[in-house]
């Protein structure tokens, strides 16, 4: 073997297993933990070494301490959930909460309505469509009530994948006070919420008439021009109706023009929502929640789901404080846990469907779109000062501490399991308030550096606000560690 065919090794053999049929093989492996394939072919390309490099032993490093559940639970804001099938090549109806009645396919729409506050999150892409055909998807909303409806749109972003935000790596960790750093359309869209963005390609609010319906989004998903004929759209909404609506996603082919795809008319996705069915292809069918052997295949979500913000105090029980640990001690709090993913805890944060559609997940296992917010009242209750730090990190996915602690790599595995942007708020040693926006891109099992580090002087009680929402295309659990260092 040449040293140029050393090189590209990794790229060459991705692609001869791509091409040998070995793609369904690649999405079985990747899709419980959902990592998608384009994100594995981006990330063959940013691991292809310049110079050919023997590889160390990988070494396993044990961080002991208590791994802790997460105080409190998800609120009761519901959020519709449109992440399935995650591509699409045949249009039809993502999720339709409408009633069945007078549908063409009835078992596609859940009949739920939505009232007050409630958060949306659609999650699709387009893969080498026919004549590179567009791909739209259009999120429809009826008022089945004899009075007005208002909608206000609270915070809402949509972004493609090429050219607005691609999937690419980044610094292990990088101060984002702009919003300037992202590595995927879903990271970049809950990124512009969390800072209370809307958008100006949404309005304010829309109203709607008496049994009337109006497109809140109508945007495409362009493959036409790109290097390779595959695209993305993420798009997240924080939502408030004035009276009871129903929302549904749906994906359909751009109308051929002689200047390019035609964006479909309002009255064309009201026909695809009466007499279409559902999108194709259909995702993997998920391991049943009773099923305790086998392969765990997790699905993909498309439903309503029972909560959108999980606020919690990290403190020590019956405690109004979280007493730091002792020197060179440790104390994590488990972030995102899941069948198969507890770390130890029991605890399951995935969320509860309200309503989904049979063939896909029985749980919002990664919580995408979910709002963390944790606050952790630290305490220094010894007579020296002493300096904490606080990580949150990607260990290796457990159901149980298999070897007494979390386990992470050096070298880490190759593929980002964490990437977004987090906000950090504490008083600084100098008394000074801060607020810090952070990028973190984070690879499984990966030895990361702490997002602050704080001297706490004795008897000191200091708060530190940590918050995000929780990114698309992020792989949990995470965990949130607090420690002594000195």
């Amino acid at each position: 073997m040449t040293k140029n065919s050393q090189k590209i090794s990794p790229i060459i053999s991705l692609i001869i297993l791509i091409l040998t049929g070995g793609a369904s093989w690649l999405f079985n492996q990747l899709q419980p933990n959902q990592t998608n394939l384009f994100t594995l072919i981006n990330s063959a390309f940013a691991q292809t070494p310049s110079t050919t490099v023997p590889k160390p032993n990988p070494q396993e490093i044990i961080l002991p301490g208590e791994v802790r559940s997460l105080p409190g639970k998800l609120d009761n804001v519901p959020l519709f959930n449109s992440n399935s099938p995650e591509w699409v090549k045949q249009g039809g109806i993502l999720l339709s909460t409408f009633p069945p009645n007078n549908k063409t396919t009835p078992a596609a729409h859940l009949n739920y309505r939505f009232n007050g506050k409630f958060n949306l999150f659609a999650h699709h892409f387009s893969h080498t469509p026919p004549n590179l055909q567009t791909l739209y998807i259009g999120i429809i909303v009826n008022n089945p009530t004899a009075q007005p409806v208002t909608v206000d749109i609270l915070g809402a972003a949509s972004y493609l994948m090429e050219p607005e935000a691609p999937f690419q790596q980044k610094p292990m960790m990088s101060e984002n006070p702009q919003g300037e750093i992202y590595s995927g359309p879903g990271i970049r869209a809950v990124d512009n919420v969390l800072r209370g963005i809307r958008q100006d390609i949404f309005p304010a609010q829309i109203v709607i008439p008496p049994g009337a319906s109006e497109m809140l989004m109508n945007l495409p998903i362009p493959v036409r021009g790109l290097a390779r004929a595959v695209n993305g759209r993420s798009t997240f909404m924080r939502l408030h109706s004035s009276g009871p609506v129903y929302v549904a996603s749906l994906a359909m082919f751009g109308a051929s023009e002689a200047t390019g795809d035609r964006p479909p008319t309002v009255q064309e996705w009201e026909q695809l929502l009466n007499t279409g069915t559902f999108a194709m292809p259909r995702d993997k069918i998920p391991t049943p929640l009773e099923q305790k052997t086998g392969q765990l295949i997790y699905g993909r979500v498309a439903g309503v789901q029972a909560g959108s913000n999980w606020v919690a105090n990290l403190v020590d029980e019956g405690k109004d404080h979280l007493k730091i640990p002792a020197i060179n001690q440790n104390i994590s709090y488990a972030i995102s846990t899941l069948p198969g993913g507890r770390l130890g805890t029991g605890q399951t944060q995935a969320g509860e469907m309200l309503s989904r559609y049979p063939d896909t997940a029985y749980l919002a296992h990664a919580n995408y779109g979910v709002h963390y917010d944790l606050t952790l009242p630290l305490f220094n209750p010894t007579a020296e000062t002493r300096t904490i730090s606080l990580t949150l990190s990607t260990p290796q996915k457990e159901e149980k501490l298999s070897k007494g602690g979390l386990i992470f790599r050096q070298p880490s595995w190759d593929f980002p399991f964490f990437r977004g942007t987090v906000r950090l708020r504490y008083t600084d040693d100098q008394g000074e308030e801060i607020t810090r926006y952070l990028h973190l891109w984070q690879r499984r099992g990966q030895i990361v550096e702490p997002l602050v580090k704080l001297q706490l002087n004795s008897q000191e009680k200091r708060n530190v606000r940590l918050d995000f929402i929780y990114p698309p295309d992020t792989v949990p659990p995470q965990v949130l560690t607090v420690k002594t260092i000195q």
